[in-house]
């Protein structure tokens, strides 16, 4: 009888070994997500203005986070309105989950805007911090790793129960595309070209209106690598669309790095 050459047998091995590895990571990376989300859940807010007289008396704009000393929350600029009805006693404010229910909502006030990559911060007026989310370093992001956001799609319908999604960073991609035609320019996306590279992150995953200003998150570490944006990179990145495309996208915690600088 012929003996069974050694290497065919070690390949034969390898390649179990590798699909039991493929199989095992998936559920590796939702046991760490399930193990996050309890971490992650209390440092999201729904961003909205607040008016007694009026019904309902919150108005949901957006989801924020607790970053820094648990006081600052970042979210996106266009979240945060300009101007609030002060005559009416309206006022800018945070809502964490279930906070909807008892009526409870906090005071905020914008103290830094970074417009040319649509981020703000807001400052709690009072009461005990939130847990601040940690942000990554900048360099740990590639394309294809896993990745994971929580906030409020479509909350002023669905409620305020956070939920998260999960998916992938499909590509590190310019936010401005230059153009076949003229006609297809506009004067944003003008300013885009003409300025520094700005470059986002494109997921293969869905979000929602609502989700602007969520955390996009390493699911496995929970550190912030971006913050969601739909309205700011899709006025730029797919202003020649008639329909929407359904991709999402974040804009890298790097800009949010120097928002915060400029504020602590």
């Amino acid at each position: 009888m012929t003996a069974t050459p050694a290497w065919p047998r070690r390949r034969v091995l390898l390649a179990g070994a590798a699909v039991a590895l493929a199989a095992w990571m998936p559920q590796r990376a939702a046991a760490d997500l399930v193990r996050l989300l309890p971490q992650i859940k209390p440092s999201i807010v729904a961003v909205g203005t607040y008016q007694r007289t009026r019904s309902p008396a919150f108005r949901f704009l957006g989801t924020g986070f607790a970053v820094g000393d648990g006081r600052l929350v970042a979210t996106n600029a266009h979240v945060v309105p300009e101007t609030t009805a002060n005559e009416q006693m309206e006022v800018l404010v945070v809502m964490s989950p279930g906070d909807e229910q008892t009526g409870m909502a906090r005071q905020v006030v914008r103290v830094a805007s970074d417009r040319g990559h649509d981020l703000a911060l807001l400052r709690l007026q009072g009461g005990p911090p939130l847990p601040p989310l940690p942000l990554a370093a900048t360099e740990r992001v590639q394309e294809g790793q896993a990745v994971a956001f929580t906030g409020f799609p479509i909350g002023n319908v669905l409620g305020m129960t956070p939920v998260t999604h999960r998916g992938i960073i499909a590509a590190i991609t310019p936010i401005g595309i230059p153009q076949a035609n003229s006609r297809d320019l506009n004067p944003v996306l003008v300013r885009r070209l003409s300025s520094e590279v700005f470059r986002v992150y494109q997921l293969d995953a869905t979000a929602y209106p609502g989700n602007s200003g969520s955390p996009l998150f390493d699911p496995e570490t929970g550190d912030v690598i971006g913050v969601m944006n739909m309205v700011f990179v899709k006025s730029t990145k797919e202003s020649v669309l008639t329909d929407p495309s359904g991709i999402s996208y974040a804009i890298p915690i790097e800009h949010l790095r120097k928002l915060l600088a400029n504020v602590q």
